[in-house]
């Protein structure tokens, strides 16, 4: 693949007046607890480019063998189709020239057509860090934008720490801006590297510089007010077109402006074609495909792409969602790829109990009756310990039952036990012994496990397998133990969710009692009978 910054013949280029750049690989990277391969940043990188971005920034070639193996091979390895790959650097050293200055050199080599380079705009940093003059520091910018551009590259410069410098000494805040545009820089950008900044201070400065400075404007905002995603809309308010983003606010300290509200507010609140056509439904898959690189829980409360953005529990908001779902929803979540969910707990009203029959494919007919059944079954048994809304799996057959007249039926329960034994070494065995009925035939079945929970899932298997095949392709995905408020101490009640999945979905299961393996078994019990009647299994009973 070519890398010439003329070439757009392989890029579906967007409109260049407004620039969505992210920086997940660079900035967001520095994350407590993320740590990318060179694998890791591919896979990223594509996805990035797959949602449409314009600039992916893949790191700094040259400061580490990583991020240079990583430019090499995604030219190699990389065709891509909305993304232009930007290499991070700095500005020369003090008292050199940029043709001499090897890092500079690593940029050029690494082959991308776009580089942003870091520049200090802050007095005070100029004299401390750099350990230089401010005129000397207007120079290095000046000869390193220059450099580059004469080599064909396209250049963005990040103010650093812009808006403190701003504060302390705005004069030369602002011609650290003016001297990057003269040089030759498309894009200036004003960083909130601190992030301590407010929207209306962020709107005022970028406007006041956009002003004074003529310079084409972006942003770069860190959240430690919160506030980097407001931020980032503020200063494009008051002009900026240009805005660097990570994928799901990953970034240092407490994160980066969120690239996808960022990008949802501007397609879907502004107007603006920021995306290629189609690419915002996508938005909620890429978000937690970029997650599970990076080996981190998707949030389930972020904007737009949370599995909770679009969940409702109050039985008021169901009421009106019954009517109209724009009630109580500020867009389609289809629109972000996103779905609505209804929570069935003990604050359920009639609404949200149809409302969920309905997502489960469950006709409820208008029946006030089965509906009032339901809605007083839910509230008795949160009561006790049980919790619906994280327990799908668990309502629908609640559900069922109340509308078949009776409980779903695969197996029955005659009793089961767990030992666990101490031995001499330290070391435990654990063995479960379960005895079931099942199509009219009696089964006991003992298996060893690691851990008492595990024994009995597998005693289970061992004796249900053979009659219902089906049961081998189950899993347990995750399981979340929560002792209940009480006044009993170790005799507290126990709540245990459980998620299972068979290779194509996941489903959830709760059970509650006074001890962990009475809770696992309910859950247990519950999860073999859903996935059950997800494999179409006519019930036994």
């Amino acid at each position: 693949m070519t890398t010439e910054a003329t070439d757009t013949d392989r890029y579906t280029v967007l409109d260049d007046g407004f620039h969505v750049f992210d920086t997940t690989l660079r900035d967001g990277a520095q994350r407590e607890g993320i740590n990318l391969t060179v694998a890791d940043k591919l896979t990223i990188a594509r996805h990035l480019d797959e949602f449409g971005v314009g600039f992916i920034e893949g790191g700094w070639p040259g400061a580490n063998p990583r991020d240079t193996e990583f430019f090499a091979r995604a030219r190699e390895e990389i065709d891509f189709k909305h993304a232009r790959l930007v290499a991070f650097g700095a500005t020369r050293r003090a008292g050199a020239t940029a043709a001499e200055d090897p890092q500079v050199k690593a940029l050029l080599d690494s082959g991308a057509p776009v580089i942003t380079l870091v520049a200090k705009s802050h007095d005070r940093h100029v004299e401390l860090a750099l350990r230089t003059t401010l005129d000397e520091n207007l120079d290095m910018v000046r000869d390193t934008v220059s450099h580059l551009r004469a080599q064909g590259r396209r250049v963005f410069v990040d103010c650093e720490h812009f808006f403190d410098g701003y504060r302390a000494n705005p004069d030369y805040a602002k011609a650290v801006v003016r001297t990057a545009h003269e040089a030759g820089a498309d894009v200036v950008v004003l960083c909130d590297t601190n992030g301590g900044m407010l929207p209306a201070q962020v709107q005022a400065v970028v406007a006041t510089v956009l002003a004074d400075t003529g310079a084409r404007l972006g942003i770069h905002a860190q959240d430690d007010t919160g506030c980097a995603v407001a931020n980032t809309l503020a200063a494009v308010d008051a002009g900026a077109t240009h805005v660097q983003c990570t994928a799901n606010g990953y970034g240092e300290r407490v994160g980066n402006a969120n690239l996808f509200p960022v990008v949802a507010a501007l397609e879907l609140k502004y107007g603006k074609r920021v995306l290629p056509p189609g690419a915002l439904t996508e938005m909620t898959r890429i978000s937690h495909a970029i997650a599970e690189v990076v080996n981190l829980t998707p949030s389930t409360h972020q904007p737009y792409v949370g599995v909770s953005a679009f969940a409702h529990k109050a039985g008021l908001h169901a009421s009106a969602i019954k009517v109209d779902p724009d009630l109580y929803q500020h867009i389609d979540p289809e629109q972000v790829g996103n779905t609505m969910r209804m929570l069935v707990s003990d604050m359920a009203g009639r609404a949200s109990v149809e409302l969920k029959g309905r997502e489960l494919g469950i006709d409820l007919g208008g029946d006030r009756e089965l509906v009032g059944r339901v809605v007083e079954r839910v509230k008795e048994r949160e009561l006790r310990g049980y919790t619906y809304e994280a327990a799908d799996a668990s309502f629908e057959l609640l559900l069922r039952a109340e509308a078949e007249g009776r409980a779903l039926t695969y197996f029955r329960t005659e009793s089961w036990r767990v030992i666990v034994e101490d031995r001499p070494d330290g070391s435990h065995a654990n063995e479960a012994t379960v005895k079931l009925w099942a199509k009219g035939e009696r089964i006991v079945a003992t298996a060893e496990g690691n851990g008492p929970v595990n024994a009995l899932d597998r005693a289970m298997r061992v004796g249900l397998e053979r009659i219902y095949p089906q049961l081998a392709k189950l899993e347990l995905v995750d399981y979340r133990v929560r002792i209940l408020e009480g006044r009993h101490g170790t005799g507290s009640t126990t709540r245990v969710l459980v998620t299972t999945g068979d290779g194509t979905g996941e489903w959830s299961t709760v059970g509650v009692g006074d001890n962990i393996i009475a809770a696992s078994w309910q859950a247990l019990e519950d999860a073999y009978t859903y996935g059950l009647l997800r494999a179409g299994v006519e019930p036994a009973e």
